[in-house]
């Protein structure tokens, strides 16, 4: 486990509105003067989109678009190497707005086991339906986030990078809710033990540094993911329930930061922040938990990605982001 790293109070989860990627990292660098991240435009197309993205950073395997999603081919082709080009747009926009920057920045890429459910092999079945080519899988993704998260370090040399691997689709594969190609059947699911030692293995490309693993998918497995190695986990706060109350609890007083997904991803009215946060501190006096811990032990979030969102709402929410957050710290109780 490691030992309990520096976060900052508030970040977003990783995707923003528009294709000016410019924009879009003086808008993260600007919101988040104490934990940008690295963002993500999908609204550019194939490629830009999360599963393109990180396709993008695989190591000797290569995808393609078909009409039913991603598929792993022989040789890099064009939507290959539109991702790539896409994420050096974003890093050189983010080197530029990151001049002289110290402290905590954060890169996203997929979670081995998502991309599994995502990827196709050239069969068109899952990647998730072959246990060699998950192994074949991780293994690539793992040398491909060595290599861009040295690459980040490059460019922002002040930064003590965290890594964040999403994997919306986790709870589907445990609980085996993957549906097949054709639709009429899921995926056998996969052992724990198994989703838990790859997900330790690429845990452990950050060397020392912090992983959080984010999934805006209802039962996330806390737990699990704790003694993968995650230092955080990631969630929409809208959809905890009772039963997920012991392993917040437990994951807190374990050292585990909780990213709390409290501010919609999508254009809606604001309640003012300390109001998005009442639940947490609700929560937190539950729990048992110190207040002091409060502020320390979470960094607030939007519930999941700002793609859907319009330009000026997803400024907006990352702005109340850092307000509640800043509700939190100086009103724990």
């Amino acid at each position: 486990m490691n030992a309990t790293p520096s976060f900052g109070p508030a970040t977003a989860i990783g995707s923003l509105p528009g294709t000016d990627a410019r924009e879009a990292a003086k808008t993260a660098t600007g919101s988040f003067e104490d934990f940008p991240f690295l963002p993500e435009l999908p609204a550019r197309g194939p490629g830009a989109d999360m599963i393109g993205r990180t396709a993008g950073l695989l190591v000797e395997l290569y995808a393609r678009v078909e009409p039913s999603g991603w598929r792993l081919g022989d040789r890099p082709g064009r939507d290959t190497r539109r991702a790539v080009s896409w994420l050096g747009e974003d890093l050189d926009a983010l080197e530029e707005f990151t001049q002289g920057y110290q402290g905590p920045l954060k890169v996203q890429a997929v979670g081995p086991w998502t991309l599994a459910a995502a990827l196709e092999l050239r069969n068109g079945e899952a990647v998730l339906s072959d246990p060699g080519a998950c192994r074949d899988l991780a293994a690539s993704l793992t040398e491909g986030l060595r290599l861009h998260l040295a690459e980040v370090r490059r460019r922002v040399p002040g930064a003590r990078l965290v890594l964040q691997l999403d994997e919306p689709s986790l709870t589907a594969v445990l609980l085996g809710r993957v549906r097949s190609a054709s639709g009429y059947r899921t995926h056998r699911a996969v052992d724990r033990q198994v989703v838990e030692s790859t997900l330790r293995d690429v845990v452990g490309v950050q060397a020392g540094g912090p992983v959080a693993v984010h999934s805006c998918a209802p039962d996330v497995p806390f737990a699990l993911l704790r003694r993968a190695g995650a230092a955080a986990v990631s969630f929409d706060f809208s959809l905890l329930t009772e039963r997920d109350e012991d392993a917040i609890g437990e994951a807190v007083e374990g050292g585990t930061q909780l990213f709390v997904g409290v501010v919609p991803g999508t254009d809606t009215a604001l309640s003012d922040p300390a109001g998005s946060v009442m639940g947490v501190r609700t929560l937190w006096r539950r729990l048992g938990l110190q207040p002091g811990l409060l502020a320390e032990a979470v960094t607030v979030t939007p519930s999941c990605g700002l793609a859907g969102a319009s330009p000026a709402y997803a400024r907006q929410a990352l702005a109340h982001c850092v307000q509640a957050a800043r509700s939190l710290a100086d009103n724990p109780e």
